[in-house]
């Protein structure tokens, strides 16, 4: 049997020759697919006439620049606030109910903004069951004698979005306060700083970076949303840009709009890593004695319980509790929509495939970056980009390739006496699905190679002695071990894929539906209570992941 020392990196991985060169060529064609559609958005927007840009500067870009920065704004200090603010009380106190919060904190990742919006404009209409109940406890009769604020315009969006998104910045904040060690907040405390003073001095810093990365993710959650700012009647740039395609019918424009948006994207990651940039300092002592938990008093706990509470009242117990009595009242009235079922197939067909292309796509570009070399980690972090792409970018991106293929198919076949074809790529559904494993591909990518670090290579270099070949290895030993980070980013990118809006409001087939873009559909007509069902099965879908959440994040101890 050969030395081990005598292994070349790829034949440590179990890739060697050819099967080596056709996994690398294999992650370049991925790679590439990824950066296609950002390619071809800079291509179809050079194409724009001369006088769209003046237009779209002049008439478009000035009111949604300042929407979408007021959201940006707006949205980063609501959910940095919340999600620190908790992750904080529920990691270093004890009060009633921290045990439940831990957890139920992150239940409004369940519920996609567009249905937290869907909901809301329901439930808080001066008819609405909200209104309504107030005025039976007050006693009033007439709508007008009660007086709301008013939830449709950028106030009432930031709200929203800001107690839907803060589980984002929750997790990453609990986390980072769970490894700081005992000794500095106990030699803050020594030296006669108390809680505010310790955590403002102590905490708050060592944390800034996981926070960063949080309130990084919910920006670009916010700036990928359009479900809820046009229900709310926000024009951000991501509206504008679908408005500009279908209302317009200008597809350089809407490139041209996307173009700026990917710079505000390509910004908000550059901050990610820029907080992240001395994310080594910041767990301190790992192996040192976790922080113990702080005995509130009577009223402090009592605070701590409420400000626990409301988030996760507004954020999913309102909406969740909304969408049940609407879906019951509808089923009650007019029994289950004859459109339900073929909606919920479509969705989870499509959900599936995507899924499994984007697993197999991870797979490949992780066994492919296993050899350790610059190059094939470089594909990786290419690979992952489409999670940065917001979907109305990677849409437009898409159909001018997509298209061309579709075009030079059709006129091949025809040239060699075939019938004439349709739109085989853009009117199949297989546009939606690219769209699906380009954003989503980052899922898999991270879960595999975070899976592959307990992977010891000594285990492929014994099975490559032992004669075993390289798909051998793949299959028998690199499969089972990968068997846990494969399941969890499958239902992630499973529940992503389903609760996606954007791409799929302007890439799905004519006349097919899916669970999202029936709730959208049915939000636009004012049909609330059609679209409830819907909305209440992408809800008790999107509980799945976020249960696996809670689980995968609960502290050994404390």
């Amino acid at each position: 049997m050969s030395s081990p020392a005598t292994y070349r990196p790829s034949s440590v991985s179990g890739i060697s020759g050819a099967a080596g060169r056709l996994m690398r060529l294999g992650a370049l064609a991925i790679v590439g697919l990824v950066l296609l559609p950002l390619a071809a958005l800079l291509a179809t927007a050079a194409h724009g006439t001369g006088d769209l840009w003046p237009h779209i500067l002049r008439n478009v870009l000035p009111v949604a620049i300042t929407d979408t920065a007021m959201l940006v704004l707006g949205v980063g200090i609501i959910a940095g606030t919340i999600g620190t603010g908790t992750a904080w009380l529920v990691a270093v106190c004890r009060f009633p109910g921290r045990g439940l919060f831990e957890w139920a904190l992150l239940l409004p990742l369940a519920i996609p903004t567009y249905i937290q919006a869907f909901v809301y404009v329901d439930a808080v209409h001066p008819l609405g069951p909200i209104p309504s109940a107030i005025r039976a406890l007050l006693g009033l009769k007439s709508p007008r004698d009660l007086w709301l604020p008013e939830v449709r315009n950028i106030w009432g969006c930031i709200l929203l979005l800001g107690f839907v998104l803060y589980p984002y910045v929750y997790l990453p904040a609990r986390a980072a306060f769970l490894v700081q060690t005992a000794s500095a907040l106990d030699a803050a405390r020594t030296l006669g700083h108390g809680a505010t003073a310790t955590f403002f001095r102590i905490a708050l810093p060592l944390a800034r970076p996981a926070i960063a990365v949080g309130v990084t993710l919910a920006l670009m959650e916010t700036v990928n949303d359009i479900g809820a700012s046009e229900f709310l009647g926000v024009q951000t740039l991501t509206l504008s840009i679908y408005s500009t395609w279908l209302n317009r019918s200008s597809l350089p424009g809407a490139a041209q709009i996307a173009l700026f948006m990917l710079v505000i994207m390509v910004g908000l990651v550059m901050l990610e890593r820029w907080g992240r940039r001395h994310i080594s300092h910041a767990n301190v002592g790992n192996r040192a004695r976790p922080p113990m938990r702080r005995e509130l008093s009577a009223w402090a706990g009592a605070t701590a319980f409420l400000a626990c509470l409301v988030p996760v009242t507004l954020g999913f117990l309102v909406p969740a509790g909304h969408l049940v009595n609407a879906a019951y009242g509808r089923f009650m009235f007019r029994g289950l929509p004859e459109t339900l079922l073929p909606e919920a197939l479509n969705t989870a067909l499509f959900a599936a495939i995507g899924t499994v292309l984007a697993l197999g796509c991870g797979l490949l570009l992780a066994i492919a970056a296993r050899t350790g070399t610059v190059r094939s980690l470089m594909l990786l972090r290419f690979a992952a980009l489409g999670y940065a792409v917001p979907g109305t970018v990677l849409a437009v991106g898409l159909l001018v390739p997509l298209a061309g293929f579709d075009n030079l198919v059709a006129a091949t076949v025809r040239s060699l006496g075939g019938p004439a074809l349709g739109l085989i790529v853009s009117g199949s559904g297989a546009a939606l699905i690219i769209a699906y494993v380009i954003r989503f591909l980052a899922i898999p990518v991270g879960a595999l190679e975070t899976g592959y670090e307990k992977v010891g290579m000594s285990l492929d270099m014994a099975a490559r002695g032992l004669g075993e070949a390289p798909g051998g290895v793949v299959r028998r030993i690199h499969l089972p071990l990968l068997r846990p980070a494969l399941g969890t980013a499958a239902l992630l990118v499973f529940v992503d894929c389903m609760k996606e809006l954007p791409a799929t409001l302007m890439l799905r087939p004519l006349n097919f539906e899916t669970l999202a873009s029936q709730v959208y559909g049915e939000a636009a007509r004012g049909s609330y209570e059609d679209g409830a069902l819907a909305a209440l099965v992408i809800v008790l879908v999107g509980l799945i992941p976020v249960i696996l959440l809670a689980r995968l994040s609960r502290p050994h101890a404390g």
